[in-house]
């Protein structure tokens, strides 16, 4: 029978890998907390309509990469393939903007049909905020910074932002006439999706990976250009914030993003360190989205951050560390001490503040000191027919080789171990 593996453009996260990502899930929720950001957790799947309306009918996402299936009820449902419209449309169900101005974060799965390529998957994660009723630049300006400070803490630089405004409402239609003008003259030479976006939505032309459409990007238009009033003083103000909290950033009037709902700002962090796929994260202002989607009118600004390509970074920078012991692995040599220390192993699992973990086979001590090695203990806790005897347990220390008796645990409870385990937990690791 052929072995079942799983599907082209998705992964297993196994031990110890999966430790690297609950390390940064917990750095996340910790920043994320920082910044003031509540969690928000929306469905794996919503109303294809959503995405149509929110994203956009002639964006690559809708038209190329979505998993859109009708359930048994012949409904159309799309497995989500970007946070921003789920998460405004929860906002508007749940009537969440009464409350004043939100600010939200989201860890989870997205879902793209799309060619599998490194650092990216069919089924991918993110980590995003959505800061939503705030229309002044210093919410940009915040939106851009949180990532900053995330990357920075792992310790990955190389970091460059890109930040451009796509401009609004009311110059829009400029741009596009110009972007009009320039492209109708050259129509045969652009590429077939480019040939058919260009009465509908000259814009997404912008965004075009396609090498037939390169050669003619480079000469169009700008926004910059085209900017109101009221655009231009944004996007000064942005980057007056941006030198006072010290981010350094270049204006690319080339940048766009993938998405219709975007409005004035769009930034990306790029690290030297991925080559032509350098792209960590994106994001920018969609201040028509949550009207768009049928509530109120409402400037809002977010990112999205893809978690591989976060770990990605890490490894090719060379800033992965090994994480630290920490714990104890109790080590039974028989089934005599294997019974006595159960209760003791409940015992900890109870008042110990570090991992607790058993053998309950009947490996020999060097096996088990591999297991506890693997496990990532810091301690391990032997007994055997002498230590039983005894009425003692030999504690050793993984690191420093160091080892003490002290009592075995009985029904007076485990005080005195859990003494010896943080005396001996807390003694400096001699640096190699």
């Amino acid at each position: 029978m052929d072995k079942i593996t799983a599907p082209r453009g998705t992964q297993d996260v196994i031990p110890p890998e999966s430790r690297r990502w609950h390390e940064l899930e917990s750095a996340i929720h910790d920043l994320a907390g920082r910044f003031a950001y509540s969690e928000i957790r929306t469905p794996t799947f919503e109303a294809t309509e959503l995405y149509v309306r929110g994203v956009g009918e002639t964006t690559d996402i809708v038209e190329k990469e979505m998993y859109t299936f009708l359930d048994r009820k012949g409904r159309s449902l799309t497995l989500r393939p970007e946070w921003t419209a789920g998460v405004v449309r929860a906002v508007l169900e749940h009537n969440l903007l009464a409350q004043g101005p939100l600010k939200l974060y989201y860890i989870g799965s997205i879902f793209r049909y799309e060619r599998p390529q490194k650092g990216r998957y069919r089924q991918a994660h993110q980590f995003g905020v959505e800061c939503l009723g705030y229309a002044d630049a210093a919410a940009d300006a915040e939106c851009i910074q949180l990532p900053i400070e995330l990357l920075t803490r792992f310790g990955i630089g190389g970091l460059r932002v890109e930040l451009n405004s796509i401009g609004c409402a009311a110059c829009r239609p400029a741009y596009r006439d110009a972007l009009l003008d320039y492209f109708r003259p050259i129509a045969g030479q652009l590429s077939g999706d480019s040939q058919r976006r260009l009465e509908r939505n000259p814009m997404r032309i912008l965004d075009s990976k396609d090498l037939k459409d390169k050669p003619h990007l480079a000469a169009a238009p700008t926004y910059l250009e085209h900017l109101c009033d009221d655009c231009a003083e944004h996007f000064a103000t942005l980057r007056g914030h941006l030198d006072a909290i010290g981010i350094r950033y270049a204006v690319n009037p080339r940048l766009v993003r993938g998405l219709d709902y975007y409005t004035r700002t769009v930034f990306e962090v790029h690290s030297d360190a991925l080559g032509a796929q350098s792209t960590i994260l994106g994001g920018g202002r969609y201040d028509g989205l949550v009207e768009q989607l049928g509530g109120p009118p409402t400037p809002a600004v977010g990112f999205a951050m893809g978690l591989e390509r976060f770990l990605m970074v890490q490894e090719q920078l060379g800033t992965v560390t090994a994480p630290a012991r920490r714990g104890i692995q109790l080590v039974a040599l028989g089934q005599a001490a294997r019974d006595r220390l159960v209760p003791v192993l409940a015992g900890l699992r109870r008042a110990y503040d570090g991992p607790a973990e058993m053998d309950y086979g009947d490996r020999k001590l060097g096996a088990q000191l591999k297991l506890a090695d693997r496990n990532g203990a810091r301690l391990a806790a032997i007994c055997g027919d002498a230590e039983l005897e005894r009425g003692i347990l030999i504690l050793r220390d993984l690191e420093t080789k160091q080892q003490r008796e002290v009592p075995l645990p009985g029904s007076t409870g485990i005080g005195d171990l859990l003494t010896a385990i943080g005396e001996m937990a807390s003694a400096p690791v001699p640096v190699s």
